[in-house]
């Protein structure tokens, strides 16, 4: 895995491991751009993001690590932000970083990923459920904020399917994306979970390379263990579909690698 833009630190208080052990192991597993993207404060689920006035260490502490390691790997700064209505910081817009991942984790509010609130799919409409939450991913690619779209369909996660064809539920948000210029990733921790599937799926990623939308790669590692998790799996995914490039961000400018 040549990039690796989606990784976390336990700032987030549901990660594990100190920086510098990230930043080996993605040199251990021949990865050349390694990005941290924690997941930014907002003041809603507050215990699972780092605190504002974190930000400035956590900043730092990327900065470190990148002229500390300059000539072996190449260390980029992001934030994981949660498209949500009302809840999105400024000061985390406000800085400047290599880039921000755009994700959905919350459908009016209900955190659909947690397996603490699993029990809300017994109450609602599948197919309705899937139609929200690409409308939401097409709200936050209208909105202009984000330069990668994380996890596409991070809703399968517990194998809650659509009846409904997938592709015709996520077209507009596909388009969106495209009219945003945006980038997905592809991500690998859809493998660890229940739905045992990387983010997105094949039948996704055909459409996205229809779409001609740029790709990017994220291990979305929460542990040491899981950077470069299926690192040639995910790749020959890519190439098998079609894509022989992908993305990486420097200050919010894409630049273009093979595969």
């Amino acid at each position: 895995m040549l990039v690796d833009l989606h990784n976390h630190t336990t700032l987030c208080n549901h990660a594990t491991g100190n920086m510098r052990g990230f930043v080996e192991k993605a040199i251990s597993q021949g990865v050349k751009y390694f990005g941290f993207s924690d997941h930014a404060p907002m003041n809603f689920d507050m215990e699972y993001r780092m605190k504002l006035s974190e930000m400035r260490f956590y900043e730092n502490q990327v900065k470190l690590l990148k002229d500390e390691y300059a000539g072996k790997i190449e260390i980029l700064l992001g934030y994981e932000v949660d498209f949500l209505d009302g809840f999105i910081e400024s000061a985390v817009l406000n800085s400047k970083v290599d880039y921000f991942i755009g994700s959905v984790h919350f459908i009016n509010k209900w955190g659909f990923d947690n397996p603490e609130y699993i029990k809300e799919y017994e109450n609602k409409d599948i197919d309705l459920i899937w139609s929200d939450y690409f409308e939401a991913i097409s709200n936050m690619a209208k909105s202009g904020l984000f330069d990668i779209v994380g996890h596409l369909d991070l809703l399968k996660v517990f194998k809650f399917l659509p009846k409904k064809d997938i592709k015709m539920l996520a077209l507009e948000a596909i388009k969106e994306i495209k009219k945003a210029n945006m980038v997905v990733e592809l991500n690998v921790a859809g493998l660890r979970k229940p739905i045992n599937e990387q983010y997105p799926s094949r039948e996704l990623l055909e459409l996205i390379f229809e779409h001609d939308i740029d790709i990017t790669f994220g291990s979305d590692a929460h542990s040491i263990e899981q950077v470069g998790f299926m690192r040639n799996e995910i790749i020959d995914l890519a190439k098998s579909v079609g894509f022989d490039r992908c993305v990486v961000f420097k200050n919010r400018d894409k630049e273009y690698l093979k595969i």
